[in-house]
Order: C-alpha cells, then structure tokens, then sequence
C-alpha cells in the first residue's frame, strides 16, 4: 500500500519541491499540502495521511501547535509526524518532539534522505539519526526533569536505549548485540512502555534528560 502524505509549509515552492520528489516514487502518495497549521489540522482530519511533514514557523498556527492538535484527535493516532526547519537548532522542535512528532529534517535535506524519512516513519521506526537531532535533543534535554521509568530497564534494555541514541536503527543494533532484529524490537517495545513514551526519539530524550546518555554519546 502507498504512504499517504501530507505537506505543510507556507511556502508554495517547498511544497512543490518536496511532492515533486515524493511523487517520484511508486510508494509514496501525497493526498495534500496546507500553507499553515490550520489548514494542516482540517487536512489531516479530511485526509487521514499517514506521513505529515510540518514545517515549524508558519502564520496563525505555527507547526508545534498543529502538531498537538493533529496528534490529540482519535483518528489520527497513528499518524507520523515530520518537522520541518531551517534552524538547525529550534526550540520549537524540541517541543514537538515532546508533543509526539517523530523527529525532525533541516529544508535542505536531499531527495534521497527526504524519501528515506518519509519511509523510517511509516514503519513505526523515528529519526534520531541525523546527528543534528542528537545536538538538539543534547540542547534541551538538560531542562526536563529525568523519566523515572528509565530505572525499570534492564541491563540489556538501557543498552538499546544507548544504541538507539547513537542513531542505530534494529537492524544495526541487532549485530552490534548479537541477537536477533525481532528482539530489538520487543526490547524497544519494553523500553516505550516502560518510560511512557510514544516514539523512539522520545525515549532518546528521556535518555539525555537522565544522563543515561552523555552529551556525544
């Protein structure tokens, strides 16, 4: 089945720039765009997308704010959501991360890594890679008091947390431990539930917030 994308980005050019390159793939549908967060919350309700890319600053509601409304209705739950900046280091995102977005892409991304990210999220999967989101994370984390879950997790569990954090994705993290990709992923389920988190990047947060993670770890 197709991704189904929403744009959301008050410039008409970006908007066009990235469904041109989304459109160039066979598994990629862009169902929309919207102009600003308003606009963004009636499309997602309309469109039922799977993948949003949200750009931050917009006019009336800015992208935080669309993000929270989107992610409280019911029948966007499951929705994947995809910041959108030119700043390197925004607040703004961070804040979105906490509300629930998956992560966050610079305007600049290549093609290919735009592609990449719209697929990374609809697998359930979120971006911590890029090592800009580990600054930013890195940035803020410091101002968040710690998850108390995180003393709940197993030896093996905080491993994950850890290798999660360096941007490894299951696969790479199942040969850096020696065990299988289906394991990651019951350790990353027990991770999320345990720390009452949605996505990956959140745990990551939480891993920064506790120290668990160092700055450049």
């Amino acid at each position: 089945m197709s991704t189904r994308v929403l744009i959301v980005d008050d410039q008409a050019l970006v908007r066009a720039g990235f469904r041109l390159v989304l459109e160039s793939q066979p598994d990629l549908d862009v169902v929309g765009e919207a102009s600003d967060g308003a606009e963004a919350v009636a499309a997602a309700q309309r469109l039922h997308p799977d993948v949003v890319l949200m750009d931050v600053r917009m006019p009336r509601i800015d992208g935080l704010e669309a993000t929270r409304r989107i992610l409280e209705g019911e029948s966007n739950a499951a929705v994947r959501i995809i910041m959108l900046t030119t700043f390197d280091l925004d607040e703004y995102v961070y804040s979105a991360i906490v509300a629930g977005a998956c992560g966050f892409l610079l305007k600049d991304v290549t093609p290919d890594q735009l592609i990449a990210a719209v697929r990374t999220v609809k697998t359930g999967d979120a971006l911590v890679a890029p090592s800009i989101t580990r600054r930013l994370i890195e940035r803020y984390a410091a101002r968040r008091a710690p998850n108390p879950g995180l003393d709940a997790l197993t030896e093996r569990e905080a491993d994950v947390l850890r290798l999660m954090a360096r941007g490894l994705g299951n696969q790479e993290i199942a040969e850096k431990l020696f065990v299988s990709e289906a394991t990651v992923k019951t350790h990353v389920a027990h991770i999320l539930d345990k720390l009452h988190v949605e996505n990956r990047v959140q745990a990551v947060v939480a891993a920064y917030e506790s120290g668990l993670v160092a700055s450049g770890g």
